[in-house]
């Protein structure tokens, strides 16, 4: 246990040291191949030996090797957000390797639409269009007998959302529409509990908005994205359980 957990947490802190990049890069319509990132202050490139997800960022004490600006902690945040992440999925799927494989890529997804969402509100379609064709080609080398739920599930979540789009676009963009499409594909019936989540977290972040701004917080835009990824990581690792409790009790 302690060791899946290690080589996950492990792979995890990689994978989203190179989310970051990720991140910032592709809203940007940058290459994520090169140029090889640099000091955002004085514009060195960054050596190999100062880009080592977290333990890099500690050694440096948070600040450029060259110009001792500060380096945003945002990066180690990251990359230990990432590595728990894979870290639970590792533990929670270890006995099921093709729901794992899949589980790994669509935390990772997650992970890289939370930071565009949240920073430039926006949730790039060569992130979903990426982690789609993923899911698909996994999932038909993995796991062929699930491919008719997950289009299922892609297909509800997908059209519920852009029900939801047409009737309030205020509140609700087409990332989001394309993200729980995405979802469904992963979770199949499990994006169910996933979106009930992500609709009660972001119905509760937006009182609490209201509690304490009043009604100036209904000006104030908050991206949807990290609420439907809430709901996408709970539903990969407890979705299951929530549905099959759901069935057996009702």
């Amino acid at each position: 246990m302690a060791a899946i957990a290690s080589f996950g947490f492990l792979g995890g802190a990689v994978t989203g040291s190179f989310l970051s990049v990720v991140a910032h890069r592709v809203p940007r319509g940058e290459s994520i191949v090169g140029p090889r990132s640099r000091c955002a202050s004085c514009g060195v490139q960054i050596a190999a030996y100062d880009n080592i997800p977290i333990l890099s960022w500690l050694l440096l004490r948070g600040r450029c090797r060259h110009c001792g600006e500060r380096i945003s902690v945002r990066y180690p945040l990251i990359e230990v957000a990432t590595g728990l992440l894979f870290a639970a999925t590792a533990l929670v799927l270890r006995d099921e390797p093709a729901q794992l494989v899949l589980g790994l890529v669509f935390v990772a997804t997650l992970a890289a639409i939370t930071l565009t969402d949240l920073e430039l509100r926006v949730i790039p379609n060569k992130v979903l269009i990426v982690s789609a064709g993923a899911g698909v080609v996994l999932a038909a080398a993995l796991d062929p007998s699930s491919l008719p739920e997950r289009a299922i599930g892609a297909a509800a979540a997908g059209g519920l959302l852009f029900a939801v789009a047409l009737a309030y676009p205020r509140g609700m963009g087409m990332g989001d529409v394309k993200l729980a499409a995405v979802m469904g594909l992963y979770l199949g019936r499990s994006v169910a509990p996933a979106l009930l989540i992500a609709f009660a977290a972001g119905s509760l972040f937006g009182l609490a908005l209201i509690a304490r701004h009043g009604a100036a917080a209904r000006k104030q835009a908050v991206p949807f994205g990290p609420f439907l990824a809430l709901g996408g990581v709970i539903g990969l690792l407890a979705g299951d359980q929530i549905v099959d409790w759901y069935l057996g009790t009702f």
